[in-house]
């Protein structure tokens, strides 16, 4: 890889977003589902989803919730599954080439791993604020960038633990320089709080550290989550109908499609409104 690799192209995630046209179902069948309100079968990693066919694409695509798959709505590879497809594996398919399958399966999560991590850090390096840290983040966007390049057979040697432990750390300093510029003296930490059900309604959450809050179920209709920190907020059935998430830190598309919204939702432009939300 270059010496002067800039990473994701930071005014477009078009790469950090699933491409399922390009990427060989590998969601489908390398994860295990379990039977629950999330998936209707059970099926061990590395078992093709029974709904995959032939040409990688799901059967029941636009009737996952329906049919009782609306976790499937929810994961989000953020893009790894194309570039495990198309990089990693050069466009060699998992059926096509059989010897592939079980090496290429046990990329993809990893790979899924640092794409998230990727994710973040372009957000990152885009906020005002966290500029006395943009050179240390780069440095480790790069870093993560190049991770995702090494040969199939080098990812299990990766201590991808330890470089999420860096970035989480980098994060949080990122995470603070910019909710000190919220407009609130007192800036709430919630962070890993249990808010199942609270009743957040219309609440001011500006410059909330919220991150890996329980917010199942919560009532957030009309809150102010600007520049809030969401990294690792569960929002399943969270309702965000007429919420201000523009603004908000560290937010991903996962996040919104296990939420309830509406079109008064305000969204980051890196985001997309689900369509299952309400109009």
């Amino acid at each position: 890889m270059p010496d002067n690799v800039q990473g994701p192209d930071r005014s477009d995630r078009a790469v950090l977003r699933a491409d399922c046209a390009s990427c060989f179902g590998l969601c489908c069948v390398a994860l295990t589902l379990t039977r629950s309100a999330d998936f209707a079968i059970d099926k061990d990693a590395g078992e093709p989803c029974g709904n995959l066919q032939e040409d990688f694409r799901c059967g029941i695509h636009t009737e996952l919730r329906t049919r009782r798959f609306p976790g499937c709505t929810v994961y989000d590879c953020f893009g790894a599954g194309q570039k495990v497809s198309r990089e990693t594996f050069d466009g060699q398919d998992w059926r096509g080439a059989p010897r592939t399958a079980r090496q290429m399966f046990q990329v993809f999560p990893v790979m899924r791993q640092l794409h998230e991590l990727l994710w973040y850090l372009t957000e990152a390096l885009s906020l005002e604020a966290a500029r006395p840290l943009h050179g240390e983040i780069r440095r480790t966007l790069e870093e993560t960038e190049r991770l995702t390049r090494v040969p199939a057979d080098a990812f299990s040697d990766l201590d991808v633990a330890g470089h999420r432990d860096t970035v989480a750390e980098l994060l949080l300093r990122t995470s603070q320089l910019v909710r000190a510029t919220a407009p609130r003296r007192k800036k709430r930490d919630r962070r890993g709080a249990d808010l199942m059900g609270a009743r957040l309604k219309d609440a001011d959450l500006r410059g909330a550290d919220l991150r890996g809050a329980y917010l199942i179920a919560a009532d957030l209709t009309g809150a102010d989550l600007r520049l809030a920190d969401l990294i690792g907020a569960d929002f399943r059935d969270a309702d965000l109908s007429g919420a201000d998430l523009t603004g908000s830190l560290f937010l991903t598309q996962a996040q919104l499609n296990a939420a309830k919204g509406d079109a008064a939702t305000k969204l980051p432009p890196s985001l997309r409104r689900p369509a299952h939300w309400g109009r």
